[in-house]
C-alpha cells in the first residue's frame, strides 16, 4: 500500500472552531509520531471519502 492523501479521506472534516481541517480519527502518540516523520506512511484508517456514493445508488 503507498501513500495516501489527507485529502480524499472520510475522516479529514473541517473544524469550523479552529478553521482548519484535521483528522477526527484518534491516533495515540506513537501513530502521530509515525504519521508526521515518515514520508511513505499509508495510513491504516484511510477510507476513500466518496461523497457521490449515495447518489449512485438512487440511479
Amino acid at each position: 500500500m503507498g501513500k495516501t492523501s489527507c485529502d480524499t479521506c472520510v475522516y479529514y472534516e473541517y473544524d469550523e472552531e479552529y478553521e482548519e481541517y484535521s483528522c477526527s480519527v484518534d491516533l495515540d502518540e506513537d501513530e502521530m509520531a509515525h504519521f508526521m516523520m515518515d514520508t511513505h506512511y499509508a495510513c491504516p484508517y484511510y477510507k476513500f471519502g466518496d461523497e457521490y456514493v449515495i447518489v449512485r445508488k438512487q440511479m
